[in-house]
């Protein structure tokens, strides 16, 4: 039993680091494609989009994880619910939608503005910003495609169409880019372009023989988006986290150092979202295997898995950290295409003491999708917006205050660490509540 479930937790978040990985891949060719078209500026708009992109996966990931996890775990226990949960997070996605292509075709000017772009920077992201947010259904689609196939037992088909897609980006950024020379707005095609490549791969399990999720005709329920949305919130917030750390320092690095501060911030953000998706993919790994087994009441099961996922997300801490402390030179000169040595500095000390703080991130990212995936919506929630939003805000704010610059880069950490109190906290918690449950269980029996 337990060898089987290390084998099955294995495969299923293996599989799923590596497609995380190719999302970041395609964020990091991307970015250096830009710096390589646009210089520094180019990475300053991206770097200001980055918060929108951000909403938009928040929303799709709640959705869809939410969604999916709610359906592996009411398909066991039997509930008719889990026939109606993959049609409802479609047609909420195409409602929610609307919204974002309405920005993007009438005023992505004024959206770049309240992300804290000046006239020069508007002028050159307009057109980027505005077919990433027309493209915004299929980004969200995408979350919800991927999730349901993987709670369907067909994780490596998600990671192929996660990965294809993320490779075809880096393809077309090249492509529209340079060869036909499509500046920004080619950067953002390709991106646009990838989750329908990876939607396309995912799809084909419908057409499976052991496919079991149906598309509905139904109206949209709100009981349905809401009972999803529950489940959903770590992973939303998770996401959410990003825009907002990102959106903050943004603020206070462009009081603190203009614009080639926030070049320099945009080269660790994206480093940093390859180690924020690793962590999310063992926590997307694990979360159909922890909600199939809870669904069951195999509750030695999943504690088994809670345990296997912190002591893999230590491991990947130390290779993590290490790269990026002997490598920190090359990997800023990458996205440094213009020689500053201003940028190369802040970056340099931005990169060392931002990366430290994964050992607490990781472990909050895992502690929270463990509590979404088993029914504990409250602690996911509570441990989920201390870290994305209350935490980050508040240490930001103080330590840039007291510490300038140095400390934008030292409030990540401190603010995971404060977080990470709090999911200790929250996983005690569940684990008396459910051994309470096992002793009311026991004596019931006799």
């Amino acid at each position: 039993m337990r060898d089987n479930i290390t084998k099955q937790f294995a495969k299923y978040v293996s599989q799923n680091i590596f497609g995380m990985l190719g999302i970041s891949c395609y964020i990091i060719a991307d970015t250096f494609f830009i710096s390589m078209a646009a210089g520094a500026d180019g990475i300053t708009v991206l770097n200001l989009a980055l918060p929108i992109y951000n909403l938009i996966f928040a929303i799709g990931s709640m959705i869809g994880v939410g969604a999916a996890t709610r359906y592996a775990i009411s398909k066991v226990q039997n509930d008719d619910d889990s026939r109606y949960y993959f049609s409802n997070a479609v047609l909420w996605v195409g409602i929610l939608s609307v919204l974002f292509i309405a920005a993007g075709a009438f005023f992505p000017d004024r959206v770049m503005m309240v992300m804290g772009a000046d006239a020069q920077i508007i002028q050159l992201g307009k057109g980027y910003t505005r077919i990433f947010l027309l493209f915004t259904p299929f980004f969200m689609l995408n979350y919800i495609v991927s999730a349901f196939v993987r709670n369907d037992k067909a994780p490596s088909l998600a990671m192929i169409g996660t990965m294809v897609g993320s490779l075809s980006n880096i393809v077309l950024d090249y492509l529209f880019m340079f060869p036909m020379k499509m500046g920004l707005e080619g950067a953002a095609l390709a991106t646009a372009i990838s989750p329908i490549i990876s939607i396309t791969i995912c799809g084909s399990h419908f057409f499976c023989r052991t496919n079991n999720i149906k598309f509905v005709l139904c109206r949209p329920s709100f009981r349905l988006l809401k009972k999803s949305c529950q489940l959903g919130i770590s992973a939303c917030i998770g996401e959410l986290s990003s825009g907002v750390t990102t959106t903050v320092f943004n603020y206070l690095i462009l009081g603190l150092a203009g614009n080639i501060g926030v070049a320099a911030y945009g080269v660790v953000a994206n480093f940093a979202l390859v180690a924020s998706s690793i962590y999310n993919g063992i926590a997307q790994g694990a979360q159909p295997l922890i909600s199939r087994y809870y669904g069951k009441g195999e509750k030695a099961a999943v504690r088994k898995l809670l345990r296997l996922s912190i002591c893999t997300g230590g491991v990947i801490f130390v290779g993590i950290y290490g790269v990026v402390y002997a490598c920190t030179k090359p990997l800023v000169a990458l996205f440094n295409s213009g020689a500053s040595v201003l940028m190369a500095e802040y970056a340099f000390e931005g990169m060392r003491i931002y990366f430290a703080g994964f050992l607490f991130a990781g472990f909050n990212i895992i502690g929270a999708g463990y509590l979404s995936a088993t029914d504990h919506p409250g602690e996911a929630f509570a441990t989920s917006i201390v870290r994305g939003v209350i935490a980050i805000i508040g240490c930001s704010f103080l330590l840039s205050h007291l510490l300038g610059f140095l400390g934008v880069w030292l409030s990540f950490g401190v603010a995971e660490g404060i977080t990470a109190v709090i999911t200790i906290c929250a996983l005690r918690m569940v684990n008396k509540k459910q051994g309470q449950n096992r002793y009311k269980e026991s004596y019931k029996s006799r």
